[in-house]
């Protein structure tokens, strides 16, 4: 089982659930990229292109090389084309975090030599006064027929599974029966969390391997 321990102990504050969504998240996009799924950036690119292009709008008028009153009809033209390339790009904006992004935290392309031909889109979900952290595994193209079954697994970041206690003691990271994913210090338990995540993946290919 590939690990990041080496990299050093990952540790979050226990008070704020943003903090221990994005250690989760961040450690689950390298579990996945790490078996051999190369992260798709499309959907960033097009909203790094759809901001740069806004933006540009706002220097162009702001830069021109001539002055007021010669640059009137240009600043004019741009003022007035401003709200309507912002609310146009904007609501495309809006509709690709709609439609596509939602809880989506990566988006990849298929292993090299795979004979899937979509990749992956790896979800995940803190609920606000919740300790229930869900991942979700689905196919990056729902609609084509090398797509498998959306798998999923829900656990509390701050219960164990007893029958998961021998993982956690197998990697000589030492917790408490109260603690799940997490140490009572904050420290991210990463030989149990990788193991569930890595199970989650080989559901998704049905390709299970027994442990």
């Amino acid at each position: 089982m590939t690990s990041g321990a080496a990299k050093g102990p990952k540790k979050a504050n226990l008070l704020d659930p943003h903090a221990i969504k994005h250690v989760l998240d961040e450690s689950v996009n390298e579990i996945v990229t790490g078996k051999g799924y190369g992260e798709d950036f499309r959907l960033s690119n097009v909203r790094l292109l759809i901001g740069t292009v806004i933006i540009g709008i706002a220097l162009l008028a702001q830069f021109h090389n001539k002055k007021f009153p010669e640059n009137r009809n240009f600043l004019i033209t741009c003022i007035i084309s401003y709200p309507f390339f912002y609310v146009i790009l904007n609501g495309i904006l809006q509709f690709i975090s709609y439609t596509k992004e939602k809880n989506a935290i990566l988006f990849t392309y298929p292993p090299a030599g795979s004979f899937n031909s979509t990749g992956l889109t790896v979800s995940s979900k803190l609920p606000r006064f919740s300790d229930m952290y869900t991942l979700t595994v689905a196919s990056a193209d729902p609609k084509s027929i090398s797509a498998n079954k959306t798998v999923e697994f829900t656990k509390s970041v701050t219960k164990v599974d007893k029958s998961l206690v021998y993982v956690v003691l197998a990697s000589f990271v030492m917790i408490s029966l109260s603690d799940a994913l997490f140490t009572k210090d904050g420290i991210l338990v990463e030989g149990l969390f990788w193991k569930d995540v890595e199970r989650l993946i080989d559901d998704y290919n049905d390709d299970r391997k027994s442990k």
